[in-house]
């Protein structure tokens, strides 16, 4: 995913001539084709991720594009108060992107671990936050955020991903996708670890159990006109799926939502989230996803125990 963002940074700082790029002193041979085209637009910050923030709101301010760039822990916890009061307070028209998001980062350990991004950020007012499942979703909501007022955080994986979604699909921010359709059972969910979800539907096929999977890609703003039509479509059970904390994310939000609308009597609601801990043993991410149910294995194992 971090491959296409730079294709994509690159290319629009082509078409926008107030596009400017700053980074926390990584990816810098990645934005080789950037500082080509645009050599005054990039700014290398260094490892002064709360200055970088404060740097990137003052040039929204004044009439630029700042897209912020750099490790997702250090672009949203370690500036928190700059993202509070220089953002969002001034509605400053900044897109920071988090790249190596969740455990993409795993083996480095807790300091590279972002499994509480999305929960501090939506008790922020007036910060979109978006979670696209691959590099074509990060494309369109990337493109879509430049052209809108405000601040925009994306959080993205590493590299590798496959691609769940087509150009034909119902692309952009606060868009939902069905992946796969079903009957039983429904995985919703936002971000790479989708893909995980939808091998382990079709695993399960041989079980007898038609499983649909979905993506809504971003969890401010949600696609509720999607989860609506999901309602409607009578699944017993709803799973949702994140690489991100138990507390305050996804599943919290969805959770959230069904109770307001009173449909928690009809629906039975699991979340494959990780549980409220530090991790202390250490692996690289396909290990530590295997350690905390969020492989394969373990959302098959959730969803068996939740048709027994």
């Amino acid at each position: 995913m971090r491959d296409q963002f730079a294709k994509e940074v690159t290319a629009l700082a082509k078409e926008n001539k107030e596009l400017v790029l700053l980074s926390g002193d990584i990816g810098n041979r990645m934005f080789d084709n950037f500082k080509e085209v645009a050599p005054e637009r990039f700014l290398n910050c260094g490892i002064a991720e709360a200055n970088m923030i404060s740097m990137s709101a003052g040039m929204a301010l004044c009439g630029l594009r700042p897209i912020v760039y750099t490790i997702t822990p250090f672009i949203t916890i370690r500036c928190l108060e700059q993202i509070k009061i220089g953002l969002a307070y001034h509605n400053a028209s900044v897109i920071f992107v988090g790249t190596g998001s969740g455990l993409s980062y795993s083996e480095l350990g807790p300091t590279h671990h972002s499994l509480e991004d999305i929960a501090i950020l939506k008790s922020i007012p007036d910060i979109r936050i978006l979670a696209p499942c691959d590099k074509i979703e990060l494309k369109y909501q990337l493109r879509e955020a430049l052209n809108l007022p405000g601040p925009t955080y994306i959080r993205i994986g590493k590299k590798g991903e496959p691609n769940l979604l087509s150009e034909e699909s119902n692309l952009g921010i606060g868009k939902g996708n069905l992946l796969k359709n079903g009957e039983d059972i429904l995985i919703i969910g936002v971000g790479p670890i989708i893909s995980e979800g939808l091998k382990a539907s079709k695993e399960l096929e041989s079980q007898g159990l038609n499983i649909a999977v979905s993506s809504l890609g971003s969890v401010n703003p949600i696609d509720f006109e999607f989860l609506e039509k999901m309602i409607n479509l009578n699944f017993k059970t709803w799973i949702t799926l994140e690489e991100h904390g138990r507390i305050g994310g996804f599943g919290s939000t969805l959770l959230e939502w069904l109770y307001e609308k009173s449909y928690l009597n009809k629906i039975n609601l699991k979340r494959i989230s990780v549980e409220n801990k530090f991790i202390h043993k250490l692996g690289n991410q396909a290990y530590t996803r295997s350690q905390l149910g969020l492989d394969v294995k373990g959302i098959k194992k959730t969803i068996l125990e939740s048709v027994r």
